[in-house]
């Protein structure tokens, strides 16, 4: 294959992802703001799973009862921890009884941890809102009040959000922003809106919002009980019991810091690898089209290989652009790092080596860890169109 054959299949791979995020971005946009003073729906339950938190939970729980209203409870399952985070918990909690701590049952055999804390969560909730929030997420003070109000307007059983990404190390500004190429780059949210086809679903697993009633009534967190990424199997459990599920822009409603160290990162990525762009019938075609269309036009224009013709240049130059530009147009949206888009095809070719580390891992039997616990990664279930919409395909922190 010349290098102006390579040119042109460069731009058609490049052309999808580029064409349908700077589409998506209109589409994906923030919920809406509340009148001042309205009064709150019938109620919000607040769930936050912690194992190990005591760096973040005294600052989540904070924000989120900076929230005003007396609708509110917010439940926090210490899963066992070894650290400070239920002494934290337990303070906050004395001062202000919105907030509760609850200890979680010993983990059953064939349950993800968190799947499990979310599911004692839900069960000892009281309101008919449910929100599933990680617990290294931060909310504005109307973040509740705001998601309530696209639950209705959307008219969806469960929405989620990407809440803005605070980055510091080299690894979290190459990696993390891809979060929203990936979600808005292959997922056509219109149609998404549209239809109710599991394969049409996507989530952040780090900001969930439910109504009680069709969670239970399909089946919640126990239907995905061995699932590393609830982001990605949840909404699409949903979509099988026939709920409409939808997504919101939640870059100015709350903020998240997945990882703090560059050795966090390539685990943390990893881990659900196989639930996403790493599953095997997927990754030889993500492989390509990830690669093909925002790496190769860099190495065309550099130089690798022959000369190329006017035309076949001119061909590279554009699918190179429709690789930036999106990525510039995403960064001043959500708030990215200007590092992450001038080394763009470099994160690419990182997040590709992950998702490949993560299917070698998984075939060799070796299990994920995470948390001082291990999981078996099992084939997992979903269907190709699913799992290449959700955020990321391995971005899910559990």
């Amino acid at each position: 294959m010349t290098p102006d054959t390579l040119c042109f299949i460069s731009l058609a791979l490049a052309a999808l992802p580029g064409t349908l995020l700077l589409l998506n971005l209109r589409a994906y946009a923030p919920p809406p703001p509340t009148p001042q003073g309205q009064p709150r729906g019938e109620g919000v339950s607040l769930l936050i799973p912690a194992r190990d938190e005591e760096r973040n939970i005294e600052a989540t729980l904070r924000a989120a009862l900076a929230s005003p209203g007396p609708s509110l409870e917010v439940l926090v399952l210490d899963d066992h921890s070894s650290d400070r985070t239920a002494e934290i918990v337990r303070g906050i909690a004395s001062r202000d009884t919105r907030a509760r701590l609850e200890q979680a049952p010993p983990l059953p055999r064939g349950w993800c941890g968190k799947q499990h804390a979310c599911h004692v969560l839900a069960s000892r909730a009281r309101y008919p809102t449910l929100v599933f929030l990680d617990a290294d997420v931060r909310l504005s003070p109307d973040a509740l009040e705001r998601i309530e109000a696209f639950l209705d307007q959307s008219r969806a059983a469960l929405v989620s959000g990407v809440p803005r990404q605070e980055v510091g190390t080299l690894s979290e500004r190459l990696l993390i922003p891809l979060i929203h190429f990936i979600l808005l780059g292959f997922l056509p949210m219109r149609s998404m809106r549209r239809s109710r086809l599991p394969s049409l679903s996507a989530g952040c697993g780090q900001l969930i919002a439910v109504r009680r009633d069709a969670y239970f009534a399909a089946g919640g967190h126990a239907a995905i009980r061995s699932s590393l990424h609830d982001g990605l199997h949840l909404p699409r459990l949903f979509r099988r019991h026939g709920f409409a599920t939808d997504l919101f822009d939640a870059t100015g409603i709350a903020t998240c810091r997945m990882y703090r160290t560059n050795s966090e990162v390539w685990p943390g990525l990893s881990k659900n690898a196989t639930e996403g762009l790493g599953s095997p019938p997927l990754i030889l075609p993500m492989t390509a089209l990830l690669l093909g269309g925002q790496v190769l036009p860099w190495l065309l224009l550099g130089g690798v290989g022959a000369p190329l013709s006017t035309g076949a240049g001119m061909a590279a130059l554009l699918a190179l652009l429709l690789g930036m530009l999106p990525r510039v147009a995403a960064a001043r949206r959500f708030r990215q790092p200007w590092l992450s888009c001038l080394l763009h095809p470099v994160g690419i070719a990182a997040l590709v080596a992950i998702q490949w580390w993560g299917l070698a891992r998984s075939l060799a039997g070796r299990p994920a860890a995470w948390k001082g616990r291990s999981y078996a990664t099992a084939s997992p279930t979903a269907s190709p169109a699913a799992r290449l919409t959700a955020p990321g395909g391995g971005f899910q922190k559990s």
